[in-house]
């Protein structure tokens, strides 16, 4: 596609995936946030990449909204600067999701980064060790997260 019009591309995605892009925001001629339900994450990533050649990850985000955890994956192609940002939210209590490091080999470390500071367990992910936090951090502690008091001594 010689030219991004993010209008085309949620329409595309809202026919591709009927009734399952739950909400869809314009940030300006060049980004575009599109919330999907979790259960077609991988659909979508592989539509956006295959379609749009949406193959690079800038980065994932994520917030703990207190009782969900909001991920969003920044998409973007290697020749022009637009971004794709697809948002899904999943359960604050058992927070799992597929790993999209089979479709995107540039999400391992990204991954791992959520993992570590909001407790996010990417199911599939070939290597979810540390990445930020110390060896000796406690298990279950997850620094980003609203619950997490941080001690002052």
């Amino acid at each position: 596609m010689s030219t991004f019009n993010m209008e085309f591309i949620v329409k595309d995605l809202m026919n591709a995936f009927p009734n399952k892009i739950l909400d869809y925001k314009f940030d300006g001629a060049r980004s575009v946030f599109v919330s999907v339900d979790t259960g077609i994450l991988h659909d979508v990533i592989r539509y956006l990449k295959d379609r749009y050649y949406l193959k690079h990850i800038t980065t994932i985000t994520g917030t703990d909204l207190g009782d969900s955890i909001e991920l969003i994956y920044h998409l973007s192609p290697l020749d022009r600067r637009v971004l794709v940002n697809v948002k899904v939210r999943i359960s604050r209590d058992n927070p799992h999701i597929p790993s999209i490091v089979p479709l995107l080999p540039g999400a391992v470390l990204y991954e791992r980064e959520v993992h570590d500071l909001l407790g996010v367990i990417f199911d599939g992910h070939p290597s979810l060790e540390r990445l930020i936090l110390p060896d000796d951090w406690p298990e279950g502690v997850y620094p980003l997260r609203k619950d997490y008091k941080v001690e002052v001594g």
